[in-house]
């Protein structure tokens, strides 16, 4: 299947020219990596689980989690970052399936997974019906019990942006952040185009009301940076020994703050299936 069909063009052509495999290797990349990989480890329960990692990008968690002895299926739509992962895939002794797809049709069995990550979809579909899809095929293929993780952008991560950089005075870029903290739709002005491609920004609230409307339970959500990344001084000070470990107690602290969530411009929701559940 065309690569073409599963996604829109633009964003097909923002991940075609973006090195999503050098993202994590820099700057604020470095840090969000061991983030993510902290709050995953929290939800699972086995040595040997089997989990999807639904628009897994290059592959870099996959790898983290087979080289864990987990079970791995990654599903990617972009056809460049499939090439990346079965490379980056071959080279270990426990290997993780790649394959071509994307969240609203996943081509695995049912009750199949004991988590789900949904790592890009949510960033990407803005009609609130192609998440509300995304988030019922994550549940068929989970088993029952089962924990499906959910990452999006939070509804104010431009604007605080915009503010810390200036660009806020900029006509875009402020018609922009209006029309993603009133609508959570975010498509980049043609001023601007290292932007991210069209996606679809959450407010921390709609996030946990569109997974409990599938039924799921929610277990909690996380901020990702939380409010520490709006340090004057973050990269030296995230090098400083004492003066990171300040930065993490304070993210140990409100991380589950959802009246801070908003200072986040990433979020991670943990649910899980119903022991019970049936369609």
């Amino acid at each position: 299947m065309n690569s073409k069909q599963l996604i829109s063009r633009d964003i097909e052509l923002f991940y075609s020219r973006a090195s999503e495999e050098t993202r994590l290797d820099k700057g604020m990349g470095v840090f969000e990596f061991e983030r993510i990989k902290s709050l995953i480890e929290k939800y699972i329960n086995s040595p040997s689980s089997t989990i999807i990692d639904v628009g897994g990008g290059t592959g870099k968690y996959s790898e983290w989690l087979a080289k864990k002895g987990h079970n791995v299926h990654l599903v990617e739509p972009v056809l460049k970052h499939v090439h990346l992962a079965r490379n980056r895939a071959n080279k270990l002794k426990n290997k993780f399936t790649v394959q071509l797809g994307e969240s609203r049709n996943l081509d695995l069995p049912d009750q199949f997974a004991d988590m789900v990550i949904l790592h890009g979809p949510l960033y990407h579909l803005q009609r609130k019906e192609d998440r509300e899809r995304t988030i019922s095929e994550a549940q068929r293929v989970a088993k029952k019990g089962g924990v499906i993780l959910g990452f999006a952008i939070n509804y104010t991560a431009s604007t605080l942006v915009g503010l810390l950089n200036g660009m806020i005075h900029k006509k875009p870029f402020f018609s922009l952040c209006e029309k993603e903290l009133t609508s959570g739709i975010h498509n980049p002005p043609d001023d601007f185009p290292w932007l991210l491609a069209e996606a679809y920004y959450h407010k921390p609230e709609e996030l946990k009301d569109e997974f409990l409307g599938q039924n799921l339970i929610h277990l909690n959500t996380y901020a990702i940076e939380g409010m520490i990344w709006l340090d004057k001084d973050f990269f030296g000070n995230m090098m400083n020994g004492k003066k990171r470990e300040t930065l993490k107690n304070l993210l140990r602290i409100t991380e589950n703050d959802r009246t801070l969530l908003p200072f986040s411009p990433h979020m991670m929701i943990a649910t899980r299936k119903q022991p019970n559940y049936e369609k």
